[in-house]
Formats: C-alpha cells, sequence, structure tokens
C-alpha cells in the first residue's frame, strides 16, 4: 500500500505516484537542466492539481485531474518545455476550481500564469453557427495565439484528449464539439503544420459526425492489412537494399491516410474504397538531406514516375517548416504509390509541427526562427487589429489562409515567393510590397504579358508593371485570393466609396433643395448632422450619397412643413422630371437634317436606342415619342404628321431617365440599389424615397448614355432582394 505521506513529501520518502512518474518520464529536459529542480517544480503542480481538483469527475466517472494528466502527457510527447507542461497540468485549475491566477502567480511565477490564463480566455470562446459571431471569436483566438503560441498548442493537447472521450457526453454536445473541432481546430493544426494532430482530430470528428460510415471504412481498412503490409515489403525491398549500397540505412514505413481522408476521396470521386489507390503513403526517413535526393534518385531509377506529381519541398519549405520530397511513382502491379522522403527532424517537424521548432536557450523555452515560420499569422493578426477588418469576410479569408496549398514562384531577380493555390499577379504585388499592389497595372509570367486575373503555377517567373496613377478596382476583389490583397485592395476602395457618397449626397441634397426652391435650407440641413447622431458632417452626406438617409426623412426631423412641400412637388414629378431631362434637346435628325425645333413627348421620355417617331405640331416644331408611346394611337389619326426620326448623338452624350423602384421597406434597401448604380458607373442626378404600409417607393433620376446601358443597369436592380418591380415611363422591367 502507498504511504499516504508520499503526496506530501515524496522527495524524502521517495514514493511518487505511478502516474507523476509516467508523466515526468516522458519531460524534455535539456543538458543544461536540473533534473531535480525540475522534477520538483512539476511535482508541485501535480500535487497544487490534485489538490485543488479533489473531488471532481468526468462523464465518464474518472477523477477529472486525469484530464490534464493526459493534456499534460501528449505536451510532453510534442516534446514540449516543462514550463509549458505543466501549463498543461493547470490548464483547468482557474476555470474549474476555486483557484485564482493570484495563487499561480505566487506558486509558479508569471510565464506559466500567462499560459494559464490564455487558454482560460480561449476556453471561453464559443464558436457559434453564425458566421459573424464565429468570426470574431476566431480572430480573438488568434489575437492570443499572437501573442505566446504555446497558448494554442495546450490548447490542441486539451482539445485532442476531449475528442478522445467524447464519446461520455450526450449526443448534441458531442456533435457541437465535433463541428467546432472541424472547422476551428483542425484548419489551423493544418495551418501549424501539425499534421499529426490534424490526422487524428479528423477521424475522430468523422467517427462522431459519421459513426456508421466510420466504422464501415475502418473495418475495410483492418481487413485489407495483410494485403497493404504485402504490397509495401513489395516495394519497399529493392529500395532498401539499393541504398544499403550507398551506405544508407533508411527506415521505410507504409501509413494509411486519415479514415477523414479516404472517406473524402470516396465521396468526391463517387468511388469506392478498393478504386482508390491513394489511400497509402510510403515513408523513407534518413539521416541527411543528401540522403534524400539519393533515395530520389534510386525510386526513379527502379520506378516510372509521375511528373506532374513531383514537388520538392525541402529546397522550397512550406510557410509552416513542412519539407520534404514527394514524388508519385508506378508501383508493382501498376498501381499508383505516393512516396515521401525526408530527413528524421522533418519527419518530426511534419508530425508536430511548430511545437518541433521549440528549443532551450539560456534556462528560457523559445522558438527558434518562429517569426519565419508563422509569419501568416503575425501578417494575419495585423491585419485583423486594422481599422477595414470586416467580421462578415474573415472566415472566408481565412478558409483560404489555413486550408490552401502552396505554390512557389519568383520575383525577376530569383528571390522566391510562397502563394496560395489559385494566386494571380496582383496577389504576388501585394505579396512582393503594399505599395506594389496598390498601383499594379499590368504583368509579365514568364516574360509575356498576362491578364490580372491569371492563375500562378510552380515555378513561374513574375514581373510587375506598375503607375502611379494606377487605382485597385472592384473587379479585383473577384479573383485575388491572399488575405494580404483582399484586405488592403478594401480599405482603399472603402475609402474611395466614401468620398464618393460624400460628393454623391452634396449633390442630391444640392439638386433636390434647388428643384424644390428650399436652397436656402442647405446649410441647416448640413448643420443638422449631430441630430442624426453624426459627429461629422461629412458622415450625414454619406448617407445621402449612400441612400441610407433621404431628404423626406431629414426634413421630417427638422422641418415637417417643408416636407408637405416635397409631397406636393413629387405629385407633379412627371412634368417637374421632363422639364428637367429636355431641357436641352439635341441631336435629333430628320431626313437628315439636324437643329430643328424639337421638343421630347413628356408621356414617354426616348432616349438613344428606343425606336422613335415624330409628330409635326403647329407651330411648336417636331414632337418625338417613342414607337411604343401609348399616346400614339391618339396621333395616329392624323397619320399623315408622323414623321420618320433618328439619332444624331455623341457616345459621350448623356440623358436623363426617371427610373421608379416599387419594393418592400427594408433597412439597407437604398443603399444596395444605389451600390448598382455606382458600379454601373452610372451618375445619379436625384433620389426621393416613400413609404406607405411598408411599401417603398423610390424615384432615381440617372444619367445614361444610350438603353442598352439602362437595361443592363435594371437588370441588376431587379436582382436586388424585396424589389417587386422598376418602371420607366410606364414600362415594366
Amino acid at each position: 500500500m502507498q504511504n499516504p505521506l508520499s503526496r506530501f513529501i515524496p522527495q524524502l520518502v521517495g514514493e511518487y505516484p505511478k502516474q507523476f512518474l509516467e508523466l515526468f518520464e516522458r519531460v524534455n529536459i535539456a543538458a543544461e537542466d536540473e533534473t531535480d529542480e525540475i522534477k520538483r517544480l512539476l511535482w508541485e503542480a501535480y500535487d497544487f492539481g490534485t489538490s485543488h481538483h479533489e473531488g471532481q469527475k468526468r462523464k465518464s466517472g474518472e477523477p477529472y485531474f486525469n484530464h490534464c494528466v493526459e493534456v499534460a502527457k501528449l505536451l510532453a510527447g510534442w516534446k514540449m518545455d516543462h514550463i509549458t507542461v505543466i501549463g498543461g497540468l493547470l490548464h483547468d485549475a482557474v476555470e474549474d476550481t476555486g483557484a485564482s491566477l493570484a495563487d499561480i502567480r505566487e506558486k509558479f511565477g508569471e510565464d506559466i500564469t500567462n499560459l494559464v490564463d490564455g487558454v482560460t480566455k480561449l476556453g471561453g470562446i464559443r464558436f457559434t453557427s453564425r458566421e459573424e459571431q464565429q468570426a470574431g471569436n476566431f480572430m480573438k483566438m488568434l489575437l492570443s495565439v499572437a501573442k505566446d503560441l504555446r497558448v494554442i498548442i495546450i490548447k490542441f493537447a486539451d482539445r485532442l484528449h476531449n475528442m478522445q472521450t467524447i464519446e461520455h457526453l450526450p449526443r448534441i454536445k458531442q456533435h457541437r464539439i465535433a463541428v467546432e473541432t472541424r472547422d476551428v481546430f483542425v484548419p489551423l493544426s493544418h495551418r501549424l503544420g501539425m499534421a499529426n494532430v490534424k490526422f487524428h482530430l479528423e477521424d475522430l470528428v468523422f467517427k462522431t459526425l459519421k459513426p456508421k460510415e466510420f466504422k464501415d471504412l475502418d473495418a475495410k481498412i483492418k481487413s485489407s492489412r495483410k494485403e497493404r503490409e504485402k504490397y509495401i515489403k513489395l516495394l519497399s525491398d529493392p529500395l532498401r537494399k539499393e541504398l544499403h549500397k550507398l551506405g544508407i540505412t533508411p527506415r521505410i514505413y507504409g501509413r494509411v491516410k486519415s479514415h477523414a481522408s479516404i472517406y473524402g476521396k470516396m465521396t468526391n470521386r463517387d468511388k469506392k474504397f478498393e478504386e482508390i489507390y491513394d489511400h497509402l503513403a510510403i515513408r523513407i526517413i534518413v539521416e541527411k538531406i543528401e540522403g534524400c535526393y539519393l533515395s530520389l534518385g534510386i525510386i526513379h531509377n527502379q520506378f516510372t514516375p509521375v511528373q506532374e506529381r513531383f514537388k520538392d519541398f525541402i529546397a522550397s519549405p512550406k510557410s509552416n517548416a513542412y519539407q520534404s520530397i514527394h514524388t508519385t511513382v508506378v508501383g508493382p502491379d501498376g498501381k499508383l504509390m505516393e512516396i515521401q522522403i525526408r530527413t528524421v527532424e522533418m519527419e518530426e517537424t511534419a508530425e508536430i509541427g511548430i511545437a518541433a521548432h521549440w528549443q532551450y536557450k539560456e534556462g528560457h523555452s523559445k522558438l527558434k526562427d518562429m517569426d519565419s515560420h508563422v509569419k501568416w499569422l503575425r501578417e494575419l493578426v495585423d491585419i485583423l487589429q486594422s481599422e477595414s477588418s470586416d467580421p462578415r469576410e474573415f472566415m472566408n479569408l481565412l478558409k483560404i489562409d489555413l486550408f490552401s496549398d502552396e505554390i512557389f514562384v519568383f520575383t525577376p531577380n530569383g528571390d522566391l515567393q510562397q502563394l496560395p493555390v489559385d494566386a494571380t499577379p496582383i496577389d504576388f504585388a501585394f505579396q512582393v510590397h503594399t505599395e506594389v499592389g496598390l498601383h499594379c497595372l499590368g504583368a509579365k509570367v514568364n516574360h509575356n504579358i498576362v491578364p490580372l486575373n491569371t492563375k500562378l503555377q510552380n515555378g513561374d517567373v513574375i514581373e510587375i508593371i506598375t503607375s502611379k496613377t494606377q487605382k485597385p478596382s472592384y473587379g479585383w476583389l473577384n479573383f485575388v485570393v491572399t488575405t494580404k490583397a483582399r484586405t488592403h485592395i478594401k480599405k482603399v476602395l472603402v475609402k474611395q466609396q466614401f468620398e464618393e457618397s460624400i460628393a454623391l449626397g452634396e449633390e442630391i441634397l444640392m439638386k433636390t433643395l434647388r428643384r424644390m426652391k428650399m436652397k436656402n435650407l442647405y446649410n441647416e440641413i448640413e448643420g443638422s448632422y449631430q441630430r442624426f447622431g453624426f459627429k461629422r458632417k461629412e458622415q450625414l452626406l454619406e448617407v445621402i450619397g449612400k441612400g441610407d438617409l433621404t431628404i423626406r426623412d431629414i426634413l421630417h426631423k427638422i422641418n415637417p412643413e417643408k416636407e408637405e412641400a416635397l409631397d406636393t412637388e413629387t405629385t407633379d414629378t412627371d412634368s417637374s422630371f421632363f422639364d428637367f431631362a429636355r431641357s436641352k434637346t439635341k441631336g435629333i435628325k430628320l431626313q437628315g437634317i439636324s437643329n430643328l425645333m424639337v421638343s421630347f413627348g413628356k408621356c414617354c421620355n426616348p432616349i438613344p436606342g428606343d425606336e422613335m417617331v415624330g409628330f409635326v405640331t403647329r407651330g411648336r416644331g417636331v414632337t418625338v415619342h417613342r414607337s411604343d408611346c401609348k399616346s400614339l394611337p391618339l396621333l395616329n389619326k392624323e397619320s399623315d404628321r408622323l414623321v420618320p426620326v433618328e439619332w444624331d448623338v455623341d457616345k459621350k452624350d448623356l440623358f436623363n431617365v426617371r427610373l421608379k423602384v416599387v419594393g418592400e421597406d427594408r433597412k439597407g434597401m437604398i443603399s444596395d440599389l444605389t451600390d448598382v448604380i455606382k458600379k454601373s458607373d452610372l451618375n445619379i442626378i436625384s433620389l426621393d424615397s416613400k413609404v406607405k404600409d411598408a411599401i417603398a417607393t423610390t424615384f432615381f433620376i440617372l444619367q445614361i448614355n444610350n438603353l442598352r446601358q439602362l437595361e443592363r443597369v435594371i437588370r441588376k436592380m431587379t436582382k436586388v432582394t424585396g424589389v417587386d418591380f422598376i418602371e420607366r415611363t410606364g414600362q415594366s422591367y
């Protein structure tokens, strides 16, 4: 029976608990560190956790502190320093016991306290199904991780053990945790290069969410084990023999890819397990880098390589420090086989990723070259902290950053740049320098000029052509893929949109008041910005320009009597508009003669592209109507006075067209409509909107060149959510 005093004075009686000894044996201790001191500190943490978690049980019925010990064992297995292992032992002490951060700080110091605090804060983050909420929580997570990467490594160990014991939880909670693991921790472990963690988490998620499919696939993988081992031996024996001749003693083994990966391939390719050839990979582990390339030569000498499936990540490591040579060959029986060649050190990095780079230096644990390995994380954090970050788009950008494979391209000087698959010259330009991206005018790939939306390939040499006058366009957002490029482009466009909205707001306000003969109210309205909750008059003008606030809304608040005048003014909108729209009647020819006395029919308001007919009036020249005008049947009684007319306009000539848009009264409707018009590069001369019985009627006066341009913008406007119909002088679209 264990001595009861051993809990308090194990150093004296020499009896540590078996569980503690198992943990201590796994801890990685550097040569310069004192083993006894680390053992003492680890015991104090073990004892602290045991006493504070005493009496607590997990859903499985086992002591809760067992979970903390298992987390610490995982961290020790990943060769994390003893400080991180202790952080794992105590990671739930503040959240689930009466212990405080002050207690931990007093007993274990600032470093361990910061780790426990960081993990506790991450534990408080709940990733919900609402994308915006999830994005916000992911931001908090990454900001926390960026301060100390050991926090997320502890959290990975915590999540991995929780997933390993998830069957004891209620089914609904299992589903929530599994989905969160799939959406958050799997992609992040992938991006941090922790392949072994990703491998296990993926399979545990698959087992939880699709238990039947997992069970069926697991049975097939186990039943094919003998055949698989036989095939690996058939391929590896001749390789091992040839390598021995060169003095290389390799470790060669086959590894089945994760159940989740195989199931994904079966689903995507609509194939059975027996038809999936690449569910197995062979690894060759050697001591030195030169052994990797010698092994590659022997493999390609014995088996036919598949050229397009060769990748050298030793010469060009991935951004998460992953290094290996990948080659696919036609193996025995004509089967395609992927072979991965790497050194022992590269194998360790590939399995535990960023954790493999934790090294001891001057008694303190530090990451060797860690900034270079997680440069993407630093940049992502910078973007998150900028004013332009948009939570609504953040998750989409994150999926690109977390899941994407990489390509390797070069500058004209031969400098290597890593980019996601499907990256374009614009992405490359921003990768080189933000200013290069912002002023990118064109690009050459392998000395040939290409469109800016060209997808780059491995090995491409890219040269960017810049111009001081060039600015980003909305079109770039349709094809750029990197977070850095999208963020900087949007930042410029938001600023540009803000300035344009202010100018448009000024124009709408001035022209509306001038049309209503209320110009004297301009200064009063402009100075009323505080009454609408704005800090500056520019903000008021911006929302007017975006259509979020109408002149009617403003008058209703500051001068209701004037709003009645607006109602009176809009009752005669047709006549007032057409007087406004046709103050200049140019561009009509009658039998080749221009500069005639011409007026336009206020009933139909023709524009270039409309089929027209002229009606000779008595004393007022020719009145031009659209050929489908409703007034024409009246005019046809005097058909001898109808004459053919044609347009004689310049491409740059603008014509005013009035549109009536009817739809539901919802927040953001006018903003969406004006956004469509702005993106169509059209000018809004006037805008007025009123609501009755939850139905919004909005009148736009637009400047357009021709009918084709008008029809194009109307088609886009009809797609705006909530629009019922659009009329142009009685014509519906």
